[in-house]
């Protein structure tokens, strides 16, 4: 059986689509995967379970079952955080060890979703990346998103601390201004100092955009007309409390923005839809004018 942690230099970074690409990939060579998240620090009750959000929605995608206290032995709540302020840190490790070998049983290739910054989060109670991916000996692949520059430091760092087991890096989100410094510099360095470069993700704003329905379900607001376009994608949102003349000038802009603006701004939402926004998000528990249905 072989492990593999996917680990990220910051939180949000893509750890998740680089977990569900591999696992998917694993599954059409025909391998048994396993998927365990150690360290759930999304809790959300879900099918009156409480489980982690990103294990639920991993193990549903990869078609696999499991209990939410076996995929995820410690979650990240207001109760675990009092008592590591207070020192109750030393049973965890045990845990997860014990839930990691039910997963891994007859498993090919588990993999192990990783949470926060891999060296960092969770180091005040022993749960980091590295002490986690050295109890599991697992092997691990750190994914780097672009913000404002490539985490090439920090990348370099974690080849220092774990050698050999850094199986290599991923570099995600990669604007297209920064892809030849990305090709000509960045790879170069690191490959210099031994970190393999499994691929470099260019920036794509479909990634980041959300449809209107799951915008409604996350808000848990209220789609009050045109239902059926609840598939639409947003790919940006833009606050419409400035002057009209002011709104104007930015939603030229952003065609593809959902518009956030006040129920009694009727000015500001026939424009919104007259410019074919994808959604008006209205504030102040206000419904529209009636000239806008």
């Amino acid at each position: 059986m072989k492990a593999i942690y996917i680990g990220s230099t910051t939180g949000f970074a893509g750890k998740n689509l680089i977990t569900l690409a591999l696992g998917n990939y694993f599954q059409k060579q025909n391998y048994q995967i396993g998927y365990f998240k150690p360290v759930g620090a999304m809790p959300k009750v879900i099918k009156d379970k409480l489980w982690d959000e990103d294990a639920y929605l991993s193990l549903d995608f990869f078609g696999l079952k499991e209990e939410p206290e076996v995929v995820t032995p410690v979650l990240i709540t207001r109760d675990f955080k009092i008592k590591s302020y207070q020192g109750e840190c030393y049973h965890y490790l045990d845990t997860i060890k014990e839930s990691f070998t039910k997963i891994s049983k007859d498993k090919d290739i588990v993999l192990i979703g990783g949470s926060g910054s891999f060296l960092y989060s969770g180091k005040y109670c022993g749960l980091d990346g590295v002490n986690i991916s050295s109890l599991l000996k697992a092997r691990v692949i750190l994914v780097d998103r672009f913000k404002n520059e490539l985490n090439y430091d920090y990348l370099l760092a974690a080849k220092e601390v774990l050698g050999d087991n850094l199986l290599g890096v991923v570099l995600n989100d990669i604007p297209d201004y920064y892809w030849k410094e990305t090709e000509e510099f960045i790879i170069p360095l690191l490959e210099r100092n031994e970190v393999r470069v499994l691929g470099a993700i260019p920036s794509d704003p479909l990634l980041k955009s959300i449809t209107v329905q799951e915008l409604a379900d996350k808000l848990g607001g209220k789609i009050i007309s045109m239902r059926s376009k609840g598939d639409r994608v947003v790919k940006n949102f833009l606050i419409g409390t400035m002057q009209l003349e002011n709104f104007l000038t930015h939603f030229r802009k952003n065609r593809d923005a959902a518009i956030i603006v006040g129920g009694d701004r009727s000015d500001v939402q026939l424009v919104a839809l007259e410019g074919n926004s994808p959604c008006l998000i209205l504030t102040g528990n206000l419904y529209p004018n009636d000239i806008l249905y």
